[in-house]
């Protein structure tokens, strides 16, 4: 018998094998699927345990921006194939978030696929690069100026030529903010921004509508009013009538312009006797709310006293215990400022943060518009008493501040000691003030720069910083935007009037003391800085 035999074939080819990524590195570092602040021109390592077919990497493996947009990659293939090496074709965007996905649509030569997708998450850092040419100093604080400047002159009101609250507030403005705005213009003037004749023209506009149009309340303004009408905007549902904080800080600005407008002629005349008499009409004594020894911050006429905050220190509000004292027409007496303001020394804190005393205030300082807003006309280097010497206090203050944010308890990236500042400012979806106790990770540029005259060389070094290696970022058409932070990353498009006045102000009490010395020129202060015993 003759017997042959053959292999029987089997009808079903064999499945290709799955395969896996055995290795990710990116810029030869390992840091799982999460890349924080690396450079723009990133270098990826991938290592699969198959050879990768080149056909499948387009849509096998792809980087694409948080907005959805397609990143184009360059891939080099080493010698096995199983390693590929990935980098964009071109530099990424400095501060922003990139996604690399690696998809079953990898196939390997041998038909293979890559079955569980891989998400990678990147995000660039800084590009420290200049973004503008390098000017001197003096030429930049300039520079700085005169941008801020244009939120208050070019984007003031039309009817009233008051500020706006910011630039997204359309009718409303503000009535402290105005305050800044108002003292900023003789700044304008002695930098060769106006001319005297149009500062003189604008004030005048401001100071007519103050006292025709604007409701008072006891000689009071609310923080908010119509630009237009003049009518209250309502700050909250109570808050419908008289703020007295706001007030002195509009008062604080007429005051250095009357001092400023100071002429013989017909115009600046009129000025100072309309500013005379807005300045006189307001009840300071009133607010003490039945003669109690503490002032109030508002008032109602809806609601009377129901907030009932005292204005009660330490805070941004030692400039209206004084303009209150120095009132000619309503004025408060000495235990009012003690009993009320000081707390009868409640208001101090001896203790040290950061290396350094802090005489007055809350625990670190609190956020650093209470070093600015009441010494943008106080002078804090010729203000002293029993408690304090106030220039001490301020720098203090700010170096506290300064020195937390270089040492970043809480490693927020980007914080230095050319990025530091924390003060009320806006803050991703909101507004905070925050401090040392209430850090969100978010960098105000008007923290540090408000704070020159306490800090020249690191609010210097806080300034190059912002122009030159964030202008892209937050340098816009009034100068810099409100905050920003590193770590989000996130850049407001916002401008607030109460952030940009400081910034000019006290850039020009470090350069020239002007404004300090208009206001400290007053008879009026001169008179209540000594009734409150601040020498």
């Amino acid at each position: 018998m003759l017997v042959a035999g053959c292999k029987k074939e089997d009808p079903t080819p064999p499945k290709p094998t799955v395969f896996s990524l055995n290795s990710l590195k990116v810029n030869g570092t390992n840091q799982g699927f999460n890349y924080d602040n690396f450079n723009l021109n990133p270098v990826i390592d991938l290592s699969f345990s198959a050879k990768i077919d080149p056909a499948s990497v387009p849509k096998g493996i792809q980087l694409s921006h948080s907005s959805g947009s397609s990143i184009p990659l360059k891939v080099v293939y080493q010698s096995n194939a199983t390693d590929l090496t990935v980098q964009p074709e071109s530099p990424l965007v400095a501060l922003e978030r990139y996604t690399l996905l690696i998809s079953p649509d990898l196939k390997s030569t041998a038909g293979g696929t890559f079955q569980v997708p891989i998400t990678v998450k990147l995000r660039t850092g800084l590009d420290s690069t200049a973004k503008f040419p390098t000017i001197s100093d003096d030429s930049l604080l300039t520079l700085v100026q005169r941008k801020t400047f244009g939120y208050f002159w070019e984007f003031g009101h039309p009817v009233s030529g008051l500020a706006r609250e910011r630039n997204t507030s359309g009718d409303v403005v503000t009535s402290g903010g105005s305050g800044f705005g108002i003292m900023a213009i003789p700044v304008a003037v002695h930098r060769n921004f106006i001319t005297r004749s149009q500062g003189l023209e604008r004030i005048q506009k401001i100071v007519n509508f103050l006292g025709t149009k604007a409701q008072r309340f006891h000689g009071a303004f609310p923080h908010w009013l119509h630009g237009s009408t003049g009518e209250v905007v309502p700050f909250s549902p109570k808050d419908n009538g008289a703020d007295l904080v706001e007030t002195s800080f509009l008062m604080q600005g007429l005051l250095a312009a009357r001092q400023y407008f100071n002429g013989n002629d017909p115009a600046e005349k009129a000025l100072r006797d309309d500013i005379n008499a807005l300045w006189k009409a307001v009840e300071w004594d009133w607010f003490r709310q039945n003669g109690q020894n503490v002032l109030y911050w508002h008032w109602s006429p809806d609601y009377g006293w129901e907030i009932n905050q005292k204005i009660s220190g330490w805070n941004e509000s030692l400039i209206t215990y004084v303009l209150a004292a120095a009132s000619p027409t309503h004025t408060i007496p000495k235990v009012v400022y003690d009993e009320g303001w000081t707390r009868n020394g409640g208001f101090r804190n001896g203790n040290t943060y950061q290396g350094i005393t802090l005489p007055l205030g809350p625990d670190y300082g609190g956020p650093l518009f209470l070093a600015h807003y009441s010494f943008l006309g106080l002078n804090p280097r010729q203000l002293k008493d029993g408690y304090t010497d106030y220039f001490t206090q301020n720098r203090n203050h700010t170096l506290i501040n300064y020195r937390y944010c270089k040492e970043n308890p809480k490693h927020f990236y980007g914080y230095s000691g050319r990025c530091w500042g924390l003060t009320a400012s806006d803050i991703p979806d909101g507004y905070t003030a925050s401090s040392p106790t209430n850090d969100r990770g978010v960098i105000a540029p008007t923290a540090a720069l408000a704070s020159f005259p306490y800090t020249p060389d690191e609010s210097m070094e806080a300034l190059k910083f912002y122009y030159y290696v964030l202008g892209d970022k937050i340098w816009g058409e009034y100068g810099f935007h409100d905050a920003f932070s590193l770590d989000q990353p996130w850049f407001a498009t916002s401008y607030l009037a109460i952030d940009q006045g400081p910034i000019i102000l006290m850039i020009e009490n470090q350069r020239s003391g002007l404004v300090w010395d208009l206001l400290m020129s007053c008879p009026e202060v001169k008179s209540g800085l000594s009734k409150l015993g601040l020498q």
